[in-house]
C-alpha cells in the first residue's frame, strides 16, 4: 500500500499533523516510537490554552486519545531511515518493516542532550537520570544534583521536591534561564539551592552515584560534592539520525545534510520554508522542534504540525493534476 501521507513522530507536531491529514481524507500513517517525547517528560504544563494545569504525561495521553478518534493508521515503531523513491518516500523501521507514501512529514522532535563527561554513561540507571517523572520516587530522602538551570531543570526540582532531602541546581551560566513563574515556585522550597557559574566535569561512583566534580567558571576552583543522584537537564538536540544516515556503501553522506534529503542549520535542525514547512526535497515536510523555527513550545509545535499537514495536502492535490 502507498499512503498519501506518512508522519514520523508522535509529539504535538506529529499528532496535530495526523489529525489534520485525516480530516482532509488523506490515507495517513503515523509512526512513532512512543507518544511521550519531551511533553511526556515535563512535570507541569500551565501555558496550553484551555487547560489551566496538566502534567506532561496526561497531556501526551490526551493527544494520543484524540488522534485515535480519526481514521488513520498508527504504528508504534522506531524509524531507522527514510529514502526518496519513485512512489515518493520509503520509511524503514528498526523492526525491519517498510512503508511507502507520496508525501512525508518529519515531526520527530528532540531528545535530551548528553554532557559527554566521565561517569555519565557508566552510571546511567545507577543514579544518573534524564527523567524525574520516571525516576524521582527512587530518590526518597537522598541528596540530588540537577545539571541545568532552564525550565526543564527547575521543573525537575519541583518534581524531586516531593522525595529528595536536598536538591542542588548547577547552572554553567551567570544566571538561570527558567521562566519567572517557575523560579518563583522554587524560591519557596528551602531544600533547593542554586549554584551559578558552575560546570560539572565528572560524575563519580562505583556501581552508584557518589559525588560530582564541579569547576567554578570564574575562580577555576575545582570541588567535589557528595550526591546520590544526578538529573541531567542540559538542553536537547533534534532527532535526525534517520533522515540522512551514513551507510556502509557510502551512498548517503550526512555531511551537514547537504547531500541528503534535507539541509541542516548549525544546530542540526532541519531547515524548512517557514510558509509551507517544506524541506529542500519536494513532498518532504518537517514540523515542530526538529526544525529551525525559533521558539520551541508545545502550542507552536502543534500549529506547525497543522501547517505542514495542510501544505502536504496542497502538494498532493497538485501531484494529482500532473500528467
Amino acid at each position: 500500500m502507498v499512503y498519501d501521507l506518512i508522519i514520523v513522530g508522535g509529539g504535538p507536531a506529529g499528532i496535530t499533523a495526523g489529525i489534520f491529514g485525516a480530516r482532509k481524507k488523506l490515507s495517513t500513517l503515523l509512526i512513532s516510537k512512543d507518544f511521550l517525547g519531551q511533553v511526556g517528560l515535563t512535570f507541569l504544563i500551565e501555558n496550553y490554552p484551555g487547560i489551566k494545569e496538566i502534567s506532561g504525561i496526561e497531556l501526551s495521553q490526551k493527544f494520543k486519545n484524540h488522534v485515535k478518534k480519526f481514521s488513520l493508521s498508527i504504528k508504534e515503531e522506531e524509524v531507522k531511515e527514510i529514502r526518496k523513491n519513485k512512489q515518493g518516500f520509503a520509511v524503514y523501521t528498526k523492526s525491519k518493516k517498510s512503508y511507502l507514501s507520496k508525501a512525508l512529514i518529519i515531526a520527530s522532535g528532540r531528545k535530551p542532550r548528553f554532557l559527554n563527561i566521565p561517569g555519565e554513561k557508566e552510571l546511567m540507571g545507577q543514579g544518573v537520570s534524564f527523567c524525574s517523572i520516571c525516576d524521582a520516587p527512587f530518590f526518597q530522602d537522598k541528596i540530588v544534583a540537577i545539571i541545568g538551570g532552564g525550565n526543564s531543570g527547575f521543573e525537575t526540582a519541583l518534581d524531586l521536591a516531593k522525595y529528595a532531602k536536598k536538591i542542588f541546581i548547577f547552572e554553567i551560566l551567570s544566571q538561570v534561564k527558567a521562566d519567572e513563574t517557575v523560579q518563583e515556585k522554587i524560591k519557596n522550597l528551602k531544600k533547593v539551592k542554586i549554584f551559578l557559574n558552575k560546570e560539572v566535569k565528572e560524575i563519580k561512583g562505583k556501581g552508584k552515584v557518589e559525588s560530582i566534580i564541579i569547576q567554578d567558571k570564574i575562580s577555576q576552583k575545582i570541588s567535589e560534592i557528595p550526591v546520590e543522584g544526578v538529573f541531567i537537564q542540559a538542553g536537547s538536540v533534534p532527532v535526525i539520525s534517520f533522515v540522512n544516515p551514513v551507510r556502509k556503501d557510502g551512498e548517503i553522506e550526512l555531511s551537514n545534510g547537504v547531500k541528503g534529503l534535507v539541509d541542516f542549520n548549525k544546530l542540526n535542525e532541519i531547515i524548512i520554508n517557514p510558509l509551507t514547512n517544506e524541506t529542500k526535497t519536494s513532498g518532504l515536510f518537517a514540523a515542530g522542534d526538529v526544525t529551525d523555527i525559533k521558539y520551541k513550545q508545545i502550542i507552536i509545535a502543534a500549529g506547525e504540525g497543522a501547517k505542514a499537514a495542510l501544505s502536504a495536502y496542497e502538494y498532493l492535490k497538485k501531484l494529482k493534476t500532473q500528467p
